[in-house]
């Protein structure tokens, strides 16, 4: 299984396959995919309120709360939500999407389509896109606990006698989630979209009630307050900035997540609901501030009466988790793509959803993650202290997505280089600004997601250049297989029934697995199908180019079979399109499926230092056997060992 991508890896012993219809299909009315892009897209940025401001204005920062201070930071807040989610994000780089399809990895795969494999640029490219990606766990990490724990914070406002509940019940809530996502989103999936809205509708609601008190607030739509704010004390302005970044922490799930229901909902949803409830909030925090400075300490529940605190406490918990389960999911998604593209091993991926292939629950990421975010619970205790360690790793995707985007605007859109240098500059300087204000938090939290980012870097780039290793090897020492099936049948082995199907790598070379069946065996099956998989830098593939066959004579095929990076490879799928398009009667009971198990040795290279060659190893013998993953009966599966050294 290997990344290939059809603009230039196209192999000459095979037809081409067509997929420039193969964009990803939105099912249902514009209505409801609007209704269900409120609920999966917009919880990470949709929760913020709920300690945004409230880490704005944290005295650590240095900032007083004076009028000035309030009409800045709101202006500031106003403005970032202008040019980084409505103008870059909205409507530059959703444009910029892979067949419909978003995500850092997805655009890293649009910007490497016409780069040739193998350059220096495509490995930046590469490089940049693998580290975005790995970001986005700690992003994934950091959501459901900052969320949720700032949620049950409000139970304080309803008494002070809660406060030790508040932990307790948080790991409670983040525990019954994770226990709850084996089961998928499929059952109450319908339910987020409808609370997501009225949560939308009540927090606008909470910030007009504030506003109508202090309707002077709305003077900080001028930007002039966020310049002034800015110059007069530039360095408290730079230590606030990196808070009011967390109002715009759920930016990327706009981009990430527009393929499951298209540019358009997403635009209408965030444009005359998301962002114009999000804004009256804010602002109408802001106007509280003016008349009741003292609600500083936990300003979103004290927005209301207190009667409706335990309302706001129990509508904001299912909010947070509804935000939770959307990053989480997230993480699945990241995860299925990277093993696809050959960025990690194999892994257990379990399908949640008969009727969505999108939904889906990968066992190990799960896990990792639960255990990961209780422990960063405990660790950090109150939401406070998380805000500091929240944004660094957003923020620096961020930097990582404009700069894939410029490669895209330049090399596939074909823009004027003085346009593309233009806007990118713009949004650079704003991405590096808020940057740059993150890194003054590293030492206060910051560092977290840093780790757990550069962890899963050296991971991913361990598994992509150890495989590069690996199909080199297999190609400098392969045996063309047109060339060796011609001298092979001038003395042909005994034939025996059935079908012997021998998945490989590369289909212009001889399987190992082949060669040691015949040195073994001795034998050569009446059919012989030499199967490659391949996922191409598309999200879906129709069924009806999945395939490419060639016929090598002797009942003896040469077969691709292409699937998206959004899709799942399935042999039985394969099977089947080779009997209705092909001709070609494959039964599962009567074929026996051939793989090569590599045993690798470590040897010192100069391509990889040995403790990576030792970390490539232990992943390769940790990942999923290659018969699970393509689900293919384990009782028809004969697999045929090889010592290679790396």
């Amino acid at each position: 299984m290997s990344l290939s991508n059809p603009h230039y890896s196209q192999s000459k012993q095979l037809p081409p396959v067509d997929f420039q219809n193969s964009d990803g299909v939105h099912k249902g009315g514009f209505g409801t995919l609007t209704l269900a892009a409120i609920g999966i897209v917009f919880g990470d940025i949709g929760t913020s309120p709920l300690y945004a401001l409230k880490a704005c204005f944290d005295p650590t920062n240095g900032i007083a709360l004076t009028n000035e201070s309030i009409y800045g930071v709101i202006s500031m807040v106003f403005w970032a939500f202008v040019f980084v989610v409505s103008i870059k994000y909205v409507l530059f780089v959703m444009r910029a999407n892979n067949h419909g399809e978003g995500g850092i990895l997805a655009l890293m795969a649009l910007a490497i389509r016409t780069t040739k494999v193998g350059t220096k640029r495509a490995m930046t490219l590469t490089i940049v896109g693998v580290l975005g990606a790995c970001l986005f766990y700690g992003d994934a990490v950091i959501t459901p606990a900052i969320s949720v724990l700032s949620a049950l914070e409000g139970m304080q406002v309803i008494s002070e006698g809660l406060t030790s509940y508040i932990l307790p019940l948080t790991i409670a809530i983040l525990i019954a989630l994770f226990i709850f996502e084996k089961k998928g989103t499929a059952i109450v999936g319908g339910l987020f979209g409808p609370i997501m809205t009225i949560w939308f509708v009540v927090i606008g609601v909470m910030g007009i009630y504030q506003i109508i008190n202090a309707p002077q607030i709305l003077y900080a739509f001028n930007p002039m307050y966020a310049l002034n704010f800015m110059r007069q004390d530039s360095a408290i302005a730079f230590a606030v900035t990196g808070s009011i970044f967390l109002v715009l922490t759920g930016a990327e799930a706009l981009y990430a997540d527009m393929g499951h229901f298209g540019i358009k909902p997403v635009q209408m949803s965030w444009f005359f609901l998301v962002m114009p409830c999000l804004l009256l909030n804010y602002f109408g925090q802001g106007a509280m501030f003016l008349v009741r400075p003292e609600t500083i300490s936990n300003p979103f529940f004290l927005m209301l009466p207190e009667s409706f605190s335990l309302f706001l406490v129990i509508l904001s918990t299912i909010a947070t988790v509804i935000a939770s389960q959307a990053c989480i999911s997230g993480a699945y998604s990241m995860t299925s793509q990277a093993i696809l593209l050959g960025f990690l091993p194999r892994m257990r991926v379990m399908f949640t959803s008969e009727r969505e292939i999108g939904q889906i629950y990968v066992p190990f990421i799960n896990w990792m993650l639960c255990l990961i975010v209780v422990l960063v619970v405990l660790a950090f205790k109150k939401s406070d202290n998380l805000a500091a360690a929240y944004g660094i790793a957003v923020s620096t995707t961020m930097l990582m997505t404009t700069f894939l985007a410029a490669v895209v605007m330049k090399v596939v859109w074909k823009w004027n280089p003085i346009l593309v240098t233009l806007v990118i500059s713009i949004f650079m300087v704003v991405d590096f600004g808020f940057f740059a204000s993150n890194l003054a938090k590293i030492l206060e939290g910051g560092w977290f997601p840093l780790v757990i980012g550069a962890i899963c870097f050296v991971l991913m780039m361990t598994w992509y250049q150890g495989r590069q290793l690996l199909r080199k090897h297999a190609v400098d020492g392969g045996i063309q297989i047109e060339d060796f099936l011609k001298s092979l049948m001038m003395h042909p082995p005994v034939r025996v029934e059935g079908t012997a199907i021998f998945l490989t790598a590369h289909i212009d070379y001889v399987p190992a697995a082949l060669l040691h069946n015949l040195k073994h065996n001795k034998v050569l099956h009446e059919r012989v199908i030499f199967l490659k998989v391949s996922v191409w830098d598309v999200p879906r593939i129709e069924d009806k180019q999945r395939i490419a066959l060639k016929d090598l004579g002797d009942n003896m095929f040469l077969v691709r079979a292409v699937y998206g990076f959004k899709e799942t490879p399935d042999i039985g799928q394969v099977l089947r399109l080779l009997n209705e398009n092909h001709g070609i009667n494959c039964i599962v009971e009567e074929s026996s499926f051939f793989l090569a198990r590599d045993s690798i040795v470590a040897h010192e290279i100069p391509q990889m230092s040995m403790w990576r060659e030792h970390l490539f190893i232990s992943m390769m013998q940790n990942a999923s056997r290659a018969a699970d993953f393509f689900k293919v009966d384990p009782g028809r599966v004969i697999e045929l060992g090889t010592m290679v050294e790396l």
